[in-house]
């Protein structure tokens, strides 16, 4: 099979942890006073760094914040992720399970927390996608029918409640993704000037909130190595919250690429075989599952396509700035672009797809 397992390598320079403080901790938080600590790191992703760690003979996952990125956002809040795992891994069974978490920052350098791992198939944007069109149906149908699931978690009795202010949801997500554009800016982009103007004047009502997940793709589950169309754990939580259903499925069909999307943002999400759903499709299937009817969803995608384009350039903002030396960083700038344009573009055309 060309594609990965969640396998984890060597701990790239700059990045190692503590591991005399970080077994010592374990062993007393665990209950596992003579097992011996290894770590090795999960090579992908742009955010928060993610280790195995192995306890003995018990294998977990450790998640901490970027070097030089503690203030940048909520986004790495260790402690917040812990809190959202803690009351969504007993209602949705396919969040990891939470362990340990500390906001000791003499233990590793930062706060961190530990869940359970769990074992699969990641894809990852690099992957040789050489499924047969039934076989890629039926993932990126599962895939969604199981993110519409997650919106009908009920926020009350979960206690997920708790974890956000749904109230002005919106507006506070595109004008504090807006400021964080100003901040994160390094040149100037128009389109994305004139897409930020245009979904703060434009701004719909929002349905009654549900749970969300805010980073929901293909490179954040895992799937089933025995049937690799099943969706077996959903990872990253960090920046789940409870607000506007809609904002999520924007984040969902900006990850979502077509053969007529500008270069960047098609080469940025993964290079699907045929049957993979469209953007219409995968609306299709959420309004479906759901049964509820989703309007609005040119601001929408505009919106996911705006916050996307923010959170690449704060990634290549650390870079430009030299926080980071990841070479992997330096075309961001250019994906930040597309999404900007793309985001005009849907909002001029006003359509999702078959530009």
């Amino acid at each position: 099979m060309s594609h990965s397992m969640d396998t984890a390598r060597e701990v790239r320079a700059g990045e190692e942890l503590n591991i005399q403080n970080l077994e010592k901790f374990l062993q007393a938080s665990l209950d596992m006073p003579d097992a011996s600590l290894s770590v090795e790191q999960f090579p992908s992703g742009y955010s928060n760094l993610t280790y195995l760690i192995k306890l003995g003979d018990k294998e977990m996952v450790l998640r901490r914040p970027p070097v030089g990125a503690e203030n940048i956002s909520k986004g790495h809040d260790m402690g917040r992720e812990y809190k959202v795992l803690s009351l969504v891994n007993p209602v949705y069974p396919k969040a990891p399970k939470p362990l340990v978490y500390t906001e000791d920052k003499d233990i590793i350098g930062a706060p961190f927390y530990v869940m359970e791992r769990v074992k699969g198939i990641i894809l990852r944007a690099s992957d040789k996608m050489d499924f047969d069109e039934k076989t890629m149906q039926q993932m990126n149908t599962n895939l969604i029918k199981n993110f519409a699931e997650l919106h009908q978690i009920d926020i009350q009795k979960s206690g997920l409640i708790e974890i956000g202010k749904p109230e002005g949801y919106l507006s506070r997500q595109v004008h504090g993704w807006a400021k964080r554009w100003q901040n994160a800016k390094t040149e100037e982009v128009p389109d994305m000037e004139k897409a930020i103007a245009w979904l703060i004047e434009n701004m719909p009502e929002s349905p009654p909130p549900t749970f969300l997940h805010n980073d929901y793709k293909f490179d954040n589950v895992i799937l089933d190595s025995d049937d690799i169309t099943q969706v077996k754990a959903v990872l990253d939580w960090e920046m789940s919250t409870v607000g506007d259903p809609f904002t999520d499925l924007g984040i969902v069909l900006s990850y979502t690429s077509e053969p007529s999307d500008p270069p960047y943002l098609r080469n940025f999400s993964m290079q699907l075989p045929k049957g993979a759903l469209s953007r219409a499709e995968v609306v299709a299937l959420y309004e479906e599952v759901t049964q509820q009817k989703a309007p609005n969803l040119v601001y929408y995608y505009a919106f996911g396509l705006f916050k996307l384009g923010v959170v690449v350039q704060q990634i290549y903002y650390r870079y430009h700035q030299g926080f980071t030396k990841d070479k992997r960083f330096a075309p961001l700038i250019h994906l930040a672009k597309d999404c900007a344009l793309m985001s005009v573009r849907v909002i001029e055309e006003n359509k999702l797809s078959g530009f």
